[in-house]
């Protein structure tokens, strides 16, 4: 599949004009598309899905300085009730929609990225842990480390332990936890049982 337009150029870090884009923003997508860049060349990934993952690292955030208002007038039924945190994701991807992307991983890989979703494929996985570990954030700085010089060789387990981190801190705040997390949790760990079944 021939990526579209507004994608390849993503992909070069030149967001769309309707992004809500600050210098910080855009600093922290810069680190994410290093890493997902990096992880994409050394797993050998061709020039097409590489572009791919690059454009998710640049769009993913690119509304996240949009007013509420704006970000759940995209937004449509269960979506559009979301908590204001993380609500960029899912209106991204529909402004990415209403502009003609129809790559649907992109496109849940950018809506699902804070919240997790068990449809991710592989640029999905890759955004998920590549938001979560670029090298500017500054809790469990040494973790994080050790996470990053996981990837992406061992990147089943390392998501693994991301959504269990974010799980573990959303229980510990007594805040609830989004159905879609919960079913990217039971893929993982249905894929993981799988694993150690097959070892035996």
């Amino acid at each position: 599949m021939t990526p579209h337009p507004l994608v390849v150029a993503a992909a070069r870090g030149e967001v769309p004009p309707w992004a809500r884009f600050g210098a910080k923003r855009r600093a922290h997508a810069g680190r994410v598309a290093a890493l997902m860049g990096g992880w994409a060349d050394r797993l050998g990934l061709d020039a097409a899905e590489r572009i791919r993952w690059l454009a998710a690292a640049w769009l993913h955030d690119s509304l996240k300085e949009a007013p509420e208002g704006e970000l759940r007038a995209l937004l449509h039924g269960a979506l559009g009730e979301l908590p204001v945190p993380v609500l960029h994701g899912p209106a991204v991807a529909e402004r990415l929609r209403q502009d003609g992307v129809d790559d649907r991983g992109l496109l849940t890989a950018v809506a699902y990225h804070t919240l997790g979703h068990p449809d991710f494929g592989p640029v999905g996985r890759a955004l998920f842990a590549a938001d979560f570990l670029e090298p500017g954030r500054r809790q469990r700085k040494r973790w994080r480390a050790s996470l990053r010089a996981r990837m992406p060789e061992d990147e089943p387990r390392v998501v693994r332990e991301i959504l269990e981190a974010r799980i573990a801190y959303l229980l510990s705040e007594g805040r609830p936890v989004r159905p879609e997390t919960i079913s990217f949790w039971n893929r993982l760990a249905e894929g993981d049982a799988w694993a150690r079944a097959s070892e035996l």
